[in-house]
Parts: structure tokens; sequence; C-alpha cells
């Protein structure tokens, strides 16, 4: 028997390791099975190129439990180690490492410590957050290797003697201390083994599972198959995921399987999918699938896992990737990525940053292919995916330059164009003295129903934008492009929002306009209306009510959080004009009203009329206006 002290010469390492080595205490299950895939992956390697003579037998990695020695053992059958392997690799290596980190740890807070340990290759120590004592018991592949056991109960003390082990390959037998009892619980187990190893390599047993098995050439009364319950091994994993095999050699329900292995309760089905597969400059591979996004700005921040050789690293990663990206779905697998770092590092690792512009890159590719090759396709699938592509235009000025091809503008009738298509529709009817183009828009086409009436009565197309993104969308597009600018059809009236050199005479004089202008105020409240006057054909309303583009949008992007400098305003009121339009009939009748009474109830009906089209008209108001409409009737 060895006995010996690890090679520290600092303080204990293990309640350094046990407080810092990682956030979770349970990423020491995916520690231990990764370095038994190594094992067994190096193990099969040897023996591709001749170094093991004959067949390699069972090579799958157990995962046993037993509750009532209080036992957690990972054992592999892989290349195993010699006693002197044990001493370099366990005593030696990975201690120096730890004594390094500690000389790296002093004087540093224990976030940049968590940010640290990944440098070190302390894997097989997380063991020592959860367990007072580590057994390893191994034998090496090599023909004359003796089987050895080490022991070691946290401190720097350990044991290396001989071992019984008759099998080549390695366990790891952690003594469950009784903080972390929940990880004798086989439903706790399970769960991480789900989590982190559901696409390793090499195939991983734990426990049994009863399945329904068919027996052969046996019927029941009504002539269908007869089936028996039998208990089998429990497979945790699937040990050749779909962004592993060529594109070549999936189909398209392939993809939609593995979709539904990802997330089996989401119900949709993804609209297509970016396999990835990069060899230089960097090693990439993966599956993104874009979801039904719609109208709904669901950022949902765990849905792309990421993976380093099938090995999970995280499902949290805003800030990995650029943020639009995190509205899809999927898998992104890197050798590239450092698997035992903190998420704060990935996201200032620069190998990450360009694994996440070429993601990025490739995205963008896909969708302009799409736009070209099948623009039909596009066009239909252009509801559901444009919140993804505003969002990337937003936040991305590099997207925004490849996608500025393909956005599409769509308008009320439902038709789309390109920036550029529609540039050529409206340069020669939306040009104002000042050359600058115009886009009428509308937020919602069934409440601005008389608003875009009258824009198109004018020769004018009408944008139809009511996404939850595009009041921000707007703003950025009028930042990006020249002589620009978004107007609602509401906020003020058409020969307004499109100027011309030309003007409408008015049929009231400016006397009369300011004898009926206090008439029209008092119907309304005045925190929240400005009566203004339009020189209108006779044909438009007689009282119409805008809401000025500014205040409106100051009000919207308050609503959706805009932050900044807008906390100074407060809870910001909405802002109207009722705009009178002084070439009606009725309204040149009421200016020449003797009747003030009748004057009044007049214009407070017309008022009213203006507030109930556009859904502003509300509880004892709007029953006065009913009323009031009856005895008109009457």
């Amino acid at each position: 028997m060895q006995t010996g002290k690890i090679n520290v010469q600092t303080e204990n390492i293990f309640p350094i390791i046990k407080k810092f080595l990682y956030s979770d205490h349970e990423i020491f299950l995916r520690e231990l099975i990764s370095n038994a895939v190594d094992a067994t992956t190096k193990l099969k390697a040897l023996s591709s190129m001749g170094d093991i003579k004959g067949e390699l037998g069972d090579v799958r990695i157990e995962v046993l439990l037993d509750k009532k020695k209080k036992t957690l053992t990972i054992r592999d059958r892989g290349i195993g180690m010699t006693d002197a392997e044990v001493d370099k690799y366990i005593n030696q290596i990975a201690f120096s490492s730890a004594e390094e980190f500690l000389e790296k740890f002093k004087g540093h807070s224990e976030t940049d410590a968590s940010q640290l340990i990944g440098h070190f290759g302390l894997g097989f120590y997380s063991s020592f957050m959860v367990a007072d004592k580590v057994d390893i018991e191994t034998l090496s592949w090599q023909d004359d290797a003796k089987a050895v056991k080490w022991s070691c109960d946290g401190s720097p003390d350990y044991t290396l003697t001989d071992s019984k082990k008759k099998k080549r390959g390695t366990d790891i037998v952690l003594h469950i201390n009784k903080d972390n009892e929940e990880f004798l619980e086989e439903s706790r187990v399970s769960g991480l083994l789900n989590k982190y190893c559901k696409f390793l390599p090499v195939e991983i047993v734990f426990g049994t599972e009863k399945k329904q098995e068919k027996i052969e050439g046996e019927k029941d009364d009504e002539g269908n198959d007869k089936y028996k319950e039998v208990e089998t091994e429990r497979i945790i994993n699937d040990t050749k995921p779909a962004w592993t095999i060529k594109p070549t050699e999936l189909k398209d329900e392939d993809y939609r399987e593995f979709y539904r292995k990802l997330y089996p309760y989401n119900f949709e089905e993804p609209l297509f999918w970016i396999h990835l597969n990069v060899d230089y400059p960097f090693n990439l591979t993966g599956i993104l699938y874009f979801p039904k996004v719609k109208e709904r700005l669901e950022v949902q921040k765990d849905k792309i896992q990421l993976y380093c050789n099938q090995v999970f690293v995280t499902d949290s990663v805003e800030g990995i990737v650029p943020d639009f990206l995190t509205l899809l779905h999927g898998v992104i697998d890197s050798p590239d990525i450092p698997l035992n770092v903190s998420r704060s590092y990935l996201q200032s690792d620069p190998q990450v940053k360009k694994i996440s512009g070429h993601i990025m890159k490739k995205v963008a590719d896909k969708l302009e292919d799409m736009f070209k090759n099948q623009r039909e396709e596009f066009d239909k699938k252009w509801d559901d995916i444009k919140v993804f592509i505003q969002y990337g235009m937003i936040s991305e000025n590099k997207f925004f330059e490849r996608a500025e091809k393909f956005c599409l503008l769509k308008n009320t009738e439902g038709n789309t164009f390109t920036f550029e298509d529609y540039k050529e529709k409206v340069k020669d009817v939306q040009t104002d003295k000042e050359k600058q183009l115009v886009y009428l828009y509308t937020s919602d086409k069934v409440a601005q129903h008389s608003y875009v009436q009258a824009a198109n009565d004018k020769g004018y197309d009408v944008l139809l934008m009511d996404g939850v993104l595009d009041n921000h969308f707007v703003n950025s597009l009028e930042q990006k492009f020249e002589k620009t600018r978004f107007v609602r059809v509401d906020s003020d009236v058409v020969d307004k929002l499109i100027p011309k050199e030309e003007s409408v005479p008015s049929k009231l004089t400016d006397e009369q306009k300011e004898a009926l202008k206090p008439v029209f105020t008092k119907s309304v409240d005045n925190a929240s209306f400005t009566v203004v006057f339009e020189n209108l054909s006779e044909t438009d309303l007689p009282v119409l009510i805008t809401q000025p583009e500014f205040m409106r949008r100051m009000k919207d992007m308050q609503a959706l959080g805009g932050g900044g400098g807008m906390g100074f305003m407060g809870n910001m009121p909405d802002y109207y004009n009722l705009v009178i339009n002084a070439n009606h009939p009725v309204v040149f009748t009421l200016s020449e009203e003797k009747d003030e009474a009748h004057r009044d109830g007049m214009a407070k009906q017309l008022t009213d009329l203006a507030l109930l089209s556009q859904n502003l008209l509300k509880g004892e108001a709007l029953t006065g206006f009913i009323r009031r409409s009856v005895d008109l009737i009457a």
C-alpha cells in the first residue's frame, strides 16, 4: 500500500473547491461522466490504430446508485489507469493545477475565481463538492497492468492500494455527504443525466425501465398483436443526435423528429432550420430551428442549448449569441467553447465571439437564400419570422446590412415589398417639397379604417405595421434611411402628413374660427385635446381626431420599457388633436347658428361621434351620447 500527501503547499484545497469550483454542485456528475466518455473515446482510438487486439466488448458507461451504502458510482470500460498514471494524473497534475488556481485566486473576488477555474482541469475534484470520500478503482487496458484503488477523504492525505477489480476501466465511487443526499435519489440523478448527458457519444446506462414488448406469433381474440411487460436497462442518451450526422444523410422528418426530442412539450412544428457544419477557422456543428414567433416577442433565453463535444454546457446563451438569436431554438456544439467556465467568461471569450458572429452570418445566409430562391414560401412565412428579422435589424448593425435586402414591408391589402420596391412605389406620390420620402402606416387597420380610407382615396398606399416591435423598427429605419419618415395615418390629416405646395382655401373666416374654437374646446378634456382647424374637402368628416406622431411614439416606447432618459417624464398622458374641418357644410352651418344651446349640443354631438370612431367614448360620456342621439332622432 502506498500512502502520501498530495502536493499542496498552501491552504487546504478542498474547501476552496467546494465553495468556488462551480456555481451549481450538480455539475459534478457532468464532469465525471465527461471523463468517462473521454476514457472510452481514447480506448476506441487505440483500437482503431491497432494498438488493442481483439474485440473491445461492452464499452457502455454505467451510473449506479446504492442508497444503503450512500454511494454513487460512475463506471466506465475505457482505457483505465496504472498506479503510475493515477499518481501522475490524480496526485500531481490535477493538484498542481489546483495549487496554481489557488495562487491566481488570492486577491480576487468570488466572481473572478469562478471565471478562473475553467483553465485548470479540476473536473475530477468537483466530486468533493458532494462527497466526503472518493474512491477510484481502475484497471488499465495494458496487458501487464494491475488494478489499483485510490482513496481520499477530502484532505491532502490519500492511499493507493492493490484492487481486486477484474474488468478494464475505471469506477469512481462517491460516498455522498449528509448535505448532498439529494444525489442519492433516483429521480434527481435521472434528471441530471437527462439534462447534461442525453446526447453524449457513449451509451450511458442508469437503472431499469419497463417497456411493452410484442409477443411473436400470438394474437388476441380480435386478431391484434399481444404484448408483455418487460424490464430493460434504461439507456439515457442518444449517441448520434441529428447535428452530428451529415445534412445529406438527413430527411426533413429527421429534423422534425429531433426537434420533438429537444422540446417534447412544444406542439408546434418549426418553420425551417439551419444545419451548421464548420471546421475552419473553428469547429462548429449544430441545428438552429425557426419557431413560429408571429406577433409575440417570446424571448425565451433557454431554448438554445450549448454543447462542447456533445457535453451540455448551458441553455442560458444570452450574451453568448446576439440577443435576437435567442428567439431561435436548437443546439450549438463546439469543442472550441470552454466547458468549465462561467457564462460571464464565455461572453468575453474571443473564440466564442467569432462563433457568435459566424452563426449570425449563417442565419442571414439562410434567410437570403430563401428570399431569392423560394420567394413565394418566404412571403407565406413572413408574418411568422417578421419579429425575428426586425429584432435582429434593430439590435445588430451587421445583420441590418444583410437583412435590408430581404426584409419586407406589407401594406393593408396584404401585398409585400422590399425596401427598394416600396421606394419606387411611393416616390412619385409621397414626396413633399423638401423631397422627403413619407411612409404612411397603420397599426390597426380596423380601428384606423377611416384614416386608411382617406389616404387611399387620395391615391396613397398605407403600410400595415401592427407588430410588437414596429414602433422601435420605424425609429430604426428613420435613422438608417436618409430623408425618410414614417407617420401613422391617424397622426394628422392626410394633406398635412404629405404636404403639397398647393393649398385648399377655407370657407370659414378667421373670425368664425375664433368664435367656434371655444365651443368645441368645452366639449373635450382640455388636458388631453387641442382644437385645431384644417382646410379639408367637403367630403371629409366634419370633426376627426388625430394623435401627434412624436408624442404617441414616446408613450408607446415608455409602455414597452423605453428606459433611458424617459423616466423623468413620469407616466405620459395621451395627447390628441380635435380637428375641425373648416370646409364641411355642417361646420359652416354651426358657425352661423344663433341658438347657443343648440350650437353647443351639435358641437358636442360631432365631437362625440369623432371620439366614438376612435373607441375613446366610454362610461358616462357614452351613455350621454346615446341619449342625446335618441333625442335628436325623436
